[in-house]
């Protein structure tokens, strides 16, 4: 019974990087466009197990929510909570830095905003990959009179010297020299960018050659690149099925989808960083469900509302929302009966006709193909509704519209406009 809670997260095949192009950069032959993979890709060098259990990727959505949660503390640059959180990242990318390149597969985070990343002789840093300010003719260490100091998280310096930061990120903690180098990301040089080159690290859970933050804060690449990406981008995340599990990251208003829904990005101050939008409802069938206002209010004086996040596995909705939608989903399903496996509570056995489920945005709805709904345990024979309850904790007010259901779709992020877009594509 035991490997019944098991499923294939990853169908990794016996290509190596070469065969796959790994490292080419633009994807459909766009200028600004990056190949983003995932980390169990094979041409991920971070890869992990071929099978994952499914409650150890609902415990790693767990902890997620509950850092997600935690950014309505004071910190005006949200990246760490200072809680001990085990975190992972699910999507890399290539970035080269410094003159000349050094590149650096750094892990992609919606809801994080500093870029990081280990650097030459760092204690404690687990890769043997780090980049070396010496080697480039480009870096420099910023001061503390540098504006850019006060941005960064937890700044420790004194007054004519050079400006550090210290923070921790799920159960790992780091002290990082604020630094700037020349950023390339496919055929973009982005000169004097701003980012953490890490002294010292302790624990496990940083992402290996460092992070590059895509929120709304000071710090991000939206914020930092506005003259060059215009606060613009979309992503597109592959699913299980692609043949090497390979998406991208389109960078600027160019080459942007043109038919394609949208629904207006709300912006909430308890979380400044966290893109947020207006979930009205949900679909089950042909029946929109009876959920609590509440639980989907937008409420700035809370932080509470639905955001779109890359790092969050599942989707999860606060506890009335899921078991409104869960009730619904099982009500639908004709003669089965729901049993539990792995961390889902609605599973089904054999051939079974699920209902559609669709997310009702302000202005916009997106059905989710089955692709994107069910999750599937190893031997096929079970199906999963793929979502789960948010934490159940004082600060449980999120609803978190996660990678899974994003597969195969093309998510556009529009700052200026104000405005989130979902259009269908395959993404490889």
């Amino acid at each position: 019974m035991r490997t019944q809670l098991i499923f294939l997260l990853i169908s990794l095949l016996a290509l190596n990087s070469e065969s796959l192009n790994c490292y080419e950069n633009n994807p459909r032959g766009h200028p600004s466009d990056l190949r983003v993979f995932h980390i169990s890709s094979p041409c991920s060098p971070f890869k992990q197990p071929n099978t994952v259990s499914w409650e150890k990727t609902l415990l790693k959505d767990k902890a997620r929510l509950q850092y997600l949660s935690s950014l309505a503390v004071k910190s005006s640059v949200p990246i760490a909570s200072g809680r001990a959180i085990v975190q992972s990242p699910t999507y890399i990318v290539r970035a080269n830095i410094g003159t000349p390149a050094q590149p650096m597969l750094v892990a992609l985070d919606t809801s994080n905003d500093a870029a990081w990343v280990p650097c030459s002789g760092c204690v404690g840093c687990a890769s043997s990959v780090l980049f070396d300010p010496s080697k480039s003719n480009s870096s420099r260490t910023l001061q503390c009179e540098a504006p850019q100091c006060k941005q960064a998280p937890n700044p420790t310096c004194t007054v004519g010297k050079s400006c550090g930061f210290n923070m921790t990120y799920g159960g790992s903690a780091i002290t990082a020299s604020l630094t700037q180098d020349t950023l390339t990301l496919a055929n973009d040089v982005i000169p004097n960018y701003t980012f953490g080159c890490i002294n010292q690290a302790t624990g496990t859970s940083l992402p290996a050659q460092g992070l590059m933050g895509l929120g709304r804060g000071p710090l991000s690449l939206i914020s930092q690149t506005q003259s060059l990406y215009m606060s613009t981008f979309s992503y597109c995340l592959p699913n299980s099925k692609s043949s090497n599990f390979s998406g991208s990251l389109r960078l600027g208003p160019k080459f942007q989808p043109l038919r394609i829904k949208t629904t207006p990005l709300l912006k909430n101050p308890r979380r400044s960083s966290l893109y947020y939008v207006n979930l009205v409802g949900i679909r089950v069938g042909n029946k929109i469900v009876d959920i609590p206002t509440s639980a989907l209010a937008f409420d700035p004086a809370t932080g509470a509302g639905t955001i779109f996040d890359s790092g969050t596995v599942f989707t999860r909705l606060v506890e009335p929302a899921y078991l409104a939608v869960r009730n619904e989903f099982r009500r639908r399903v004709k003669n089965a009966n729901a049993t539990s496996l792995g961390g889902f509570d609605t599973c089904y056995s054999g051939s079974v006709v699920f209902p559609p489920v669709t997310f009702m945005f302000a202005g916009m709805n997106v059905t989710l193909p089955p692709d994107n709904l069910l999750i599937h345990s190893s031997s096929g024979n079970t199906s999963c509704l793929a979502m789960a309850a948010a934490p159940n904790n004082v600060n449980s007010v999120l609803n978190v519209i996660a990678s899974m259901q994003q597969q195969n779709h093309r998510v556009l992020i529009d700052v200026p406009n104000s405005r989130l877009g979902i259009s269908r594509e395959t993404c490889t």
